[in-house]
């Protein structure tokens, strides 16, 4: 059976995950916590985001104090970036410690040399992704997407789309582009061809995106189930019927696929954590619900411990090795 360390945070969990063998947790007062005999380091007067880097040896927060933290597994900050009264509340990790970071209607990309690139977009920045190979981010915003290339004279390409894209991410073969909108819906291109992907019918904003084991599905928040959209056919997600993962009631909050099969852990706005196999949906309950909505999921590399995070600081460790 699983068992869960629990523990207390000062704040919204903005992010949790492993660093190496170490859980750690980003929260909204600034503070990064470390173990679960809760080591607290604070450098921000509030994180607004954060993310893992590509190797799994540090974290990169971004605060509203304008500035750019990156975080190794025993707690040593280094500032990356400093950007005065600006709020970084955009943050993406990409191929050889490249860090994207964006503010407002500005985007930085900081390279695995140090150098920094800047671009102006025409609206303000609703999301950051790396593609898989080469310095490549795609920028989520009004209108749709702009695919750029840092340090390059080129101008992004626009991937268009009417309405407002508050997310974004790129399959793992970089082939596909989706994003979540503000009309609580995704939108998806193929790039190969251009062709446009509608996946709709959500009662709520998409605010967690998890690609399964090798790309195959796409799972989602946002509805009483997780929706996980199939990638694994030619056409994509288009004709197919999504997976509905755990369905409940309540609604999914947070998901994060395995890093080894194809399953998915779900947080719920009633703060239940469920482990569904997708291949059939049958479910493992790894923890009981309490209240708090989950706000953060995220495994270790070996896959058998998972830390989780709620909007109320509550937070802890399930080990599924037990």
């Amino acid at each position: 059976m699983p068992t869960v360390t629990s523990l207390a945070l000062p704040g919204f969990v903005v992010w949790s995950g492993y660093l190496g063998a170490v859980p750690v947790w980003a929260t909204g007062d600034g503070t990064v916590t470390f173990g679960t005999a809760a080591r607290a380091e604070k450098a921000h007067t509030g994180i607004l985001a954060a993310e893992r880097t590509e190797d799994g040896r540090a974290l990169v927060t971004g605060g509203d104090d304008g500035k750019v933290i990156r975080w190794s597994a025993e707690g040593v900050p280094t500032v990356l970036a400093e950007k005065g009264r600006k709020w970084i509340d955009q943050i993406a990790t990409g191929p050889g410690g490249a860090v994207a970071f964006a503010s407002g209607r500005t985007v930085w990309v900081r390279d695995g040399q140090g150098r920094e690139h800047e671009l102006a977009r025409p609206r303000a920045v609703g999301g950051l992704a790396f593609f898989p190979r080469g310095l490549r981010v795609a920028i989520a915003g009004y209108n749709g997407v702009g695919l750029w290339f840092p340090g390059t004279a080129a101008a992004p390409q626009e991937l268009e789309w009417k309405g407002s894209h508050i997310a974004v991410t790129v399959s793992p073969d970089g082939a596909n582009v989706v994003t979540s909108m503000q009309e609580s819906a995704l939108h998806g291109w193929r790039l190969r061809d251009g062709q446009h992907m509608r996946m709709s019918g959500y009662p709520g904003k998409v605010k967690s995106m998890s690609w399964s084991l090798k790309g195959r599905f796409l799972a989602t928040s946002g509805a009483g189930a997780s929706v996980a959209w199939p990638f694994h056919y030619k056409d994509g997600p288009m004709g197919k019927r999504p997976l509905e993962l755990g369905p409940r009631q309540e609604i999914v909050t947070r998901v994060a696929c395995h890093p080894a099969e194809e399953i998915a852990a779900l947080g719920y706005e009633d703060g239940m954590i469920l482990l569904v196999r997708l291949a059939d949906g049958e479910e493992v309950l790894l923890r009981r619900p309490d209240g708090a909505p989950i706000s953060a999921l995220g495994w270790d590399a070996s896959g058998l411990e998972l830390a989780f995070g709620a909007e109320t600081g509550t937070a802890g460790v399930v080990d599924l090795s037990s």
